[in-house]
């Protein structure tokens, strides 16, 4: 069977929404849990865009927030497929604050999440490679082995536990 290679811009996928006080905790700054759903979504849409078939949530990685998102102000929430192994991507993730009256846009979280594409029978299944094209997409494709190795060290870990 002959390798199939796609560009990392075909994942990628855009959420944008507007926060309003529901979404937020008393403080008026945007509930983690939401977002992390929202980073959650995205992900699994880039990975199943670039796989072609159904994929789950491994794990998630790196997920730091750096700013609070505050109600009334917009986020983009984006991802694609930085990495992918036999039947694992992974997918970063980035979350940027808008304040439409000022225009003030921020990064505010960032994560990389892991998918397993799964074939027709819910079993894992091969997916393409990856190909990074942009100076961002080769950076992360780069340092994506080490985060690799990092993850399968903590899985196996917690499996000896």
């Amino acid at each position: 069977m002959e390798e199939t290679k796609k560009p990392a811009s075909e994942s990628r996928t855009t959420m944008t929404q507007l926060i309003f006080p529901l979404d937020t905790n008393p403080y008026e700054t945007m509930f983690g849990g939401k977002v992390m759903e929202y980073m959650d979504k995205v992900a699994a849409i880039a990975a199943m865009r670039h796989a072609r078939m159904q994929a789950v949530t491994a794990s998630t990685d790196s997920l730091d927030f750096l700013a609070p998102i505050r109600v009334g102000e917009v986020i983009e929430v984006e991802a694609f497929v930085t990495w992918t192994n036999r039947s694992s991507m992974e997918v970063y993730v980035s979350v940027i604050s808008e304040n439409l009256f000022s225009g003030l846009r921020k990064t505010t979280v960032t994560a990389f999440f892991t998918f397993v594409g799964l074939d027709e029978n819910g079993k894992p299944a091969i997916v393409p490679t990856v190909i990074p094209v942009t100076d961002e997409e080769k950076k992360l494709h780069a340092s994506a082995p080490e985060r690799y190795a990092l993850r399968k060290k903590r899985k196996q870990d917690r499996q000896r536990g």
